[in-house]
């Protein structure tokens, strides 16, 4: 069971949240809250029009809602095409910080955690909008970062993998110590280096868990995707 959150209006900066669906976004969330400088008003997620889902993390739209709510959080959904190039990106994502400005927030945190070239990106994009980009787990070790999510009650599932980076069989599988120790050396423990994405269903940033059930698990556009649908609880995948 997680915390709930209130809101104090105007004694903190107001910031978004980039809300992946996944472990390290949802993380952000929680450590931000812990250390109170911003004041999280809302997530913020980009949506593919084609699928009704969470770009590359794949994750079902009505999933992502109910994390927003299990956050005590409004979320914002910024629509994009299935193809989708770079202009047509920061479009849709400029009319979005062209609302938060509109709305008071000048802050936008990332659950980025050391690409260099992913954190410079955003920093030139946002600087042009008028925001502030916000990193709180960047630098951490990753492993010692996963283990400290696993321990604090961090529930989520693998819902992308790159059969590149790491063996397809680890699509769907539960985010956990035993996930931990038996990636190969190499691979990120956080999949900071796109080895894996995945859906966030419980922790201490959610008032409540999300029960999930495990979907078909299919290979497309060279990467596999495990599907989750919201249900009864998925046992972790061996």
């Amino acid at each position: 069971m997680g915390v709930a959150y209130e809101s104090e209006a105007g004694a903190r900066p107001k910031a978004w949240l980039a809300w992946s669906s996944g472990k390290d976004s949802a993380w952000a969330l929680h450590v931000v809250r812990q250390h109170g400088e911003f004041d999280v008003v809302a997530l913020l997620t980009t949506v593919n029009q084609t699928y009704s889902r969470v770009a590359m993390h794949a994750v079902r739209e009505s999933l992502v809602e109910m994390q927003a709510a299990a956050a005590g959080l409004p979320l914002i959904k910024v629509p994009i095409p299935s193809a989708c190039t770079n202009e047509i990106y920061e479009q849709a994502m400029g009319a979005a910080m062209t609302r938060a400005r509109a709305e008071g927030v000048r802050h936008f945190v990332f659950g980025d955690l050391f690409l260099e070239d992913i954190r410079a990106y955003r920093e030139k994009q946002l600087s042009g909008c008028g925001m502030t980009p916000v990193f709180p787990l960047w630098g951490r070790n990753t492993r010692e970062l996963a283990d400290e999510m696993i321990a604090h009650g961090m529930s989520a599932y693998l819902t992308c993998v790159d059969p590149r980076k790491l063996d397809r069989l680890f699509a769907g599988r539960k985010f956990d110590a035993e996930l931990l120790n038996a990636l190969r050396p190499g691979v990120d423990p956080c999949g900071e280096n796109g080895e894996f994405h995945t859906f966030a269903n419980g922790g201490p940033m959610f008032k409540h868990s999300i029960p999930v059930t495990a979907g078909e698990i299919v290979e497309r556009d060279g990467f596999v995707f495990a599907d989750f649908l919201p249900g009864a609880s998925a046992a972790g995948k061996a």
